[in-house]
């Protein structure tokens, strides 16, 4: 959501004056949106991966994998400029960015495990009304009686599918809605930090990461097949794109206007989910699926009129 001033002068504006969505803020916002689609497509394909490997190996080894290959990666490509590039403006904000990363990836790779990837996909994608309500409360965006009814309403679709007390509940299901509030929190954070370069944010995120998951290796390893490699090789490269590509469009665009986004996340793991594993929800994960995307879409809508 953003807030009204940043929006009064491309709603009011004079004809000599170019229109909000021609203006430098609005490309910026436009590329922000076309990055996250693109970073929905590469995580979500990066959970598909490591689908394929949860009946063989712990969710930790995979976690190591995701994180090791990408800090890998990095410092190939930095080099030299690694230990200067480390250097933030804000390491406690960056710290906290490395720990929610962690514990979003570890919840969602442990839920799917017994979860679908579409069901999973659904109940994480809470996580655009929770950034829509995370950025009201601490980064200061407008929030209003219809935005908190969206928000409740998204809520109440989540419930649909988890169906608690009923014998299809899946418990699975709030290990996912957790891994959708770190998230929110992660991306949050990645919003405060923009002080920092680009390439800061993600060498703390591969360090951080492959420390932490570092210290539990040794407890779950388990060699891995040579036919198993490509796999494990894929899931630390698309998480490595992926989170370039959210990094970079959390700070061209504001976390409101990009929280609708996330629904793609829906599409994509619905359609790996398919393709993989033969796999579609049932109708009442695609009912609470109706609920929080609607939930979401509102909350959107209101948050554009509003400006």
């Amino acid at each position: 959501m953003t807030p009204e001033n940043r929006h009064s002068e491309g709603a009011s504006g004079t004809a000599g004056e170019a229109p909000s969505f021609l203006s430098g803020h609005g490309k910026a916002a436009s590329l922000g949106i076309v990055l996250l689609i693109a970073a929905l497509a590469a995580f979500t394909l990066m959970d598909a991966c490591a689908k394929l490997l949860t009946e063989r190996y712990h969710p930790a080894q995979m976690i190591w994998a995701r994180f090791a290959i990408n800090l890998a990666l990095v410092s190939l490509v930095f080099r030299g400029r690694f230990l200067p590039l480390f250097r933030s403006r804000q390491p406690h904000l960056q710290f906290g960015r490395g720990i929610m990363q962690v514990i979003t990836i570890t919840l969602y790779f442990i839920a799917i495990q017994s979860m679908g990837l579409a069901e999973a996909a659904i109940l994480f994608d809470l996580n655009p009304v929770l950034i829509t309500l995370g950025a009201a409360l601490f980064l200061g965006e407008h929030i209003g009686p219809r935005r908190i009814i969206g928000i409740a309403v998204a809520f109440l679709g989540a419930l649909i599918i988890l169906r608690p007390g009923l014998s299809a509940f899946d418990p699975m299901g709030l290990v996912v809605v957790g891994s959708a509030l770190s998230y929110t929190v992660g991306n949050l954070l990645t919003r405060m930090v923009r002080q920092d370069a680009l390439a800061t944010s993600i060498i703390w995120s591969a360090s951080v990461g492959t420390v932490l998951s570092s210290l539990v290796l040794p407890f779950v390893w388990k060699e891995v097949a040579l036919w198993d490699l490509p796999v494990f090789l894929a899931i630390g490269v698309l998480g490595t794109i992926g989170q370039v590509l959210v990094i970079r469009a959390f700070s061209l665009a504001e976390a409101g206007a990009l929280a609708p986004i996330g629904y793609f996340g829906l599409v994509f793991s619905g359609f790996w989910g398919w393709v993989f594993f033969g796999h579609l929800p049932d109708q009442w994960t695609v009912i609470g699926a109706l609920v929080i995307v609607g939930a979401g879409i509102y909350v959107w809508y209101r948050e554009r009129k509003a400006a």
